[in-house]
C-alpha cells in the first residue's frame, strides 16, 4: 500500500455496502474489509487502519461490540472509528458514541457527506499522529523515547497475548560511557550516542521493530514475533554493526573503540506474566552480559525461568 495514503477498514456483513464505500473512497486512500464483527476485530489488530467504517446491525457481535473491544484494546483503541448504520434513532447514536465512537452516519449514506466526514476525520488523525510522533521521540538521537519505548512493549505484549506468538527484547548499553564523557566530552558524547542509535535502527529495521533511547546510554529494542534465534541475530548484527563504526575510544579496557552490551529475553506472553517481567528479565541479562567482559549477548531462554543457562554471542570479527 501507498505509505502516503491513509487506510481505512469497511466491517459490513453486506457486500454491496462495502462495494459502495469503497468505490466512494478507494481514489484516495487505500481500503480493506471485514464481513464480520469477528473478523473485523482480527483484522484491526493487524493492519491497524486508519479510519474504520463500522456497521451495527450484524449476526454474531455487533458493531457496537466490536466498538467497545476496539476501544478496550491498547493497540486499537486510538483508531476513530465511525458507525454506518440504518438505525436512525436519536438512543442508536447517543449508543453509538458512548461506546467510542467519533461520528455516526446514517444510511443511505450521502456519497458529499460521508466523503467529507471521512476527510475530516482523517485529517485530524493524521495531526494527531504527527504531534504524538514528536512527543514520543528523543530529543538528541532522533529515534523513539521512553515513553513511546513503554508504549509500544505494552502494545506488543498484549498483540502477542492474544495470538500466541514469541516477543523478544534486548536491553542495550554503552559500554564505559561515562569514561568516554570524561575522555572525549559531553559533545562528543552526544555524537557518540546519536551514531549507535543510527545503527542499531539500521539493523531492527522490519516494520514492527522499535528501538528506542531507555535512558542515558541505555537503549532498548523491541522484536515482535521474533523468536530466541532471531533476537540472537539481531543483537550479533548491533554488536558488528556499532564495532563497525570505529569510534575511538581509548579509556575503554573493553576494545580501543566504543562497544555496547546486549541482554536479551524471549517469552511467549501468558495470563501469568506481565510485561515488565520481559525487561526485568533483559536487564538481567544485560548485567550478565557486562560480568562476563562486556562487548557480547547474553540471553536466557524464558522471562518465566532467568535460572536458565546464559548463553552469549562472542562479536562477529
Amino acid at each position: 500500500m501507498n505509505q502516503d495514503r491513509q487506510t481505512i477498514l469497511i466491517v459490513d456483513d453486506t457486500p454491496i455496502n462495502i462495494r459502495m464505500l469503497s468505490e466512494l473512497l478507494m481514489d484516495e486512500h487505500d481500503i480493506m474489509f471485514a464481513t464480520s464483527g469477528e473478523d473485523g476485530l482480527k483484522r484491526a489488530l493487524q493492519e491497524r487502519p486508519d479510519l474504520i467504517l463500522l456497521d451495527i446491525m450484524m449476526p454474531g457481535m455487533d458493531g457496537y461490540e466490536v466498538c467497545r473491544l476496539l476501544k478496550e484494546d491498547p493497540v486499537t483503541r486510538d483508531i476513530p472509528v465511525i458507525f454506518v448504520s440504518a438505525l436512525s434513532q436519536e438512543a442508536d447514536e447517543a449508543k453509538g458514541l458512548a461506546v467510542g465512537a467519533i461520528d455516526y452516519i446514517t444510511k443511505p449514506i450521502s456519497a458529499p457527506i460521508i466523503k467529507a466526514r471521512v476527510h475530516n476525520h482523517l485529517k485530524l488523525k493524521r495531526y494527531q499522529d504527527m504531534l504524538a510522533s514528536q512527543a514520543l521521540l528523543d530529543g538528541l538521537t532522533g529515534i523513539p523515547n521512553r515513553r513511546r519505548f513503554d508504549e509500544t512493549l505494552q502494545m506488543e505484549w498484549h498483540r502477542a497475548l492474544r495470538t500466541g506468538n514469541e516477543l523478544s527484547l534486548l536491553m542495550i548499553d554503552i559500554d564505559h560511557f561515562k569514561r568516554y564523557n570524561d575522555t572525549y566530552g559531553h559533545l562528543s558524547g552526544d555524537d557518540c550516542l546519536t551514531d549507535v542509535a543510527r545503527v542499531m535502527a539500521e539493523v531492527a529495521h522490519r516494520g514492527g521493530d522499535l528501538v528506542a533511547r531507555y535512558g542515558g546510554e541505555e537503549f532498548g529494542c523491541i522484536l515482535p514475533e521474533t523468536g530466541c534465534n532471531g533476537a540472537r541475530n539481531v543483537a550479533e548484527k548491533i554488536i558488528a554493526a556499532v564495532n563497525g563504526l570505529q569510534i575511538a575510544h581509548a579509556d575503554s579496557p573493553v576494545a580501543p573503540t566504543v562497544t555496547v552490551s546486549i541482554g536479551g529475553c524471549t517469552t511467549r506472553p501468558d495470563d501469568h506474566q506481565a510485561y515488565d517481567q520481559l525487561v526485568a528479565c533483559a536487564d538481567r541479562n544485560l548485567y550478565r552480559a557486562k560480568q562476563a567482559g562486556r562487548n557480547r549477548a547474553c540471553f536466557c531462554e524464558d522471562d518465566q525461568d532467568c535460572t536458565l543457562s546464559c548463553k552469549t554471542l562472542e562479536p562477529t570479527t
